[in-house]
């Protein structure tokens, strides 16, 4: 039998990739995003005593009603603004889901949609494989500024939806009020959908604010807005996220959503809801994870590498261009296989293989773990 591919160029990804090369060479794993720690042993014992406590069917489509609760309780707190837990949260199988689910709902044969590349790898595969077409912005190192004429340019009557990330994946950077302004006077008066990735939005570092699309009027009214309690609370391999719309967007959202999905993993949504009674469980954070950046990047200091502080999520890119002048995929195939650390090359992220002679390494690690780190690439 044969049959069309619908994603042809796809094959294994990258974070799939230089993770199995690393458990190979047997070399340090800072590619892949995830926590080489425990996840919080007082959040464990909630999962578990809901497990022991008839948490164990089916959850509501949307999610348990409690966690509802508390993801409407923390944007209330943290931006004053108001969802409905009934009609505006959904639950999802990580964040993953909720971002394939909303571009499945929304895109259609010859929709384009715009992404800032580097990207996250799932944007692009999702609005390809139900049809749409994707309108790249290349960004540049070392500050992966946006330049809003070119979006501007970029716009046309097919444009459907516009998907943003701050803080951002792979590099690091946040957006600041300025680009939101500029995002929401761009779509102002259009039907364009925002899909906003805010999964890193509690790992802020330097007193920076975030940005989420909830804090603009006219943007709020068009967005979707997802999140990971797998990044939040160091356990990404439970696979629970949650998105938050307008009503009328998450009526369509649902439609789709209950016939993939309909639901997840029951005792961990409970849990987590009654572990975010403490609020300190996602407001502490920002200061945990800046301690890590700021060891790590003390400890590299006098290495031959070049960096700007990372502002947010748990990478730090740097610049390798006074080491050698390989292209990122063969140095990072390198530093795994003759040095024993592992990264990730963004070029695989960008617009046709753009190549700024960077890498992202993974902080979300043990203090032992980051030291072992420095002490290799301190070697370089």
């Amino acid at each position: 039998m044969k049959h069309k591919s619908k994603l042809p160029i796809v094959g294994t990804n990258i974070f799939t990739e230089m993770s199995a090369l690393a458990k190979k060479h047997n070399a340090i794993n800072l590619s892949q995003g995830f926590p080489n720690y425990p996840s919080p042993q007082k959040l464990n014992d909630l999962v578990n005593h809901a497990m022991n406590n008839g948490y164990n069917q089916y959850a509501p489509m949307a999610g348990n009603l409690d966690l509802r609760l508390a993801i409407a309780n923390k944007y209330k707190l943290l931006y004053n603004k108001a969802y409905d837990p009934e009609k505006e949260i959904t639950v999802s199988a990580g964040a993953t889901q909720a971002i394939y689910t909303i571009i499945s709902t929304f895109i259609r044969t010859n929709d384009e949609v715009i992404i800032f590349m580097p990207a996250y790898d799932c944007y692009e595969p999702a609005v390809k494989v139900n049809g749409g077409k994707t309108i790249p912005i290349q960004l540049s190192a070392p500050d992966y500024k946006v330049n809003w004429e070119e979006v501007a340019s970029k716009i046309s009557s097919k444009t459907k939806m516009i998907i943003i990330n701050s803080p951002h994946n792979p590099s690091g950077t946040i957006w600041q009020k300025d680009d939101m302004l500029e995002l929401q006077k761009i779509t102002k008066d259009t039907d364009i959908i925002v899909l906003s990735d805010e999964v890193y939005e509690h790992i802020i570092f330097d007193g920076e604010q975030h940005q989420s699309a909830c804090l603009f009027e006219d943007l709020k009214k068009r967005s979707f807005i997802t999140a990971s309690f797998g990044k939040t609370f160091h356990n990404t391999g439970w696979k629970i996220g949650y998105c938050c719309a307008p009503d009328y967007l998450m009526d369509e959202f649902r439609k789709v959503h209950q016939f993939n999905v309909f639901s997840v993993h029951h005792p961990s949504q409970k849990g987590i809801a009654d572990y975010m009674l403490d609020p300190e469980t996602y407001l502490g954070l920002n200061s945990f994870f800046q301690q890590k950046r700021d060891l790590f990047l003390n400890l590299i200091s006098e290495s031959r590498f070049k960096f700007k502080p990372s502002k947010g999520a748990y990478f730090q890119v740097l610049d390798y261009s006074d080491i050698t002048d390989e292209n990122d995929v063969d140095f990072a195939k390198r530093l795994i296989k003759t040095f024993g650390i592992a990264s990730i090359p963004l070029s695989v992220l960008s617009h046709k293989d753009k190549d700024d002679q960077v890498l992202r390494f993974c902080f979300a690690k043990t203090e032992d773990t980051l030291k072992a780190a420095a002490d290799i690439l301190n070697k370089i």
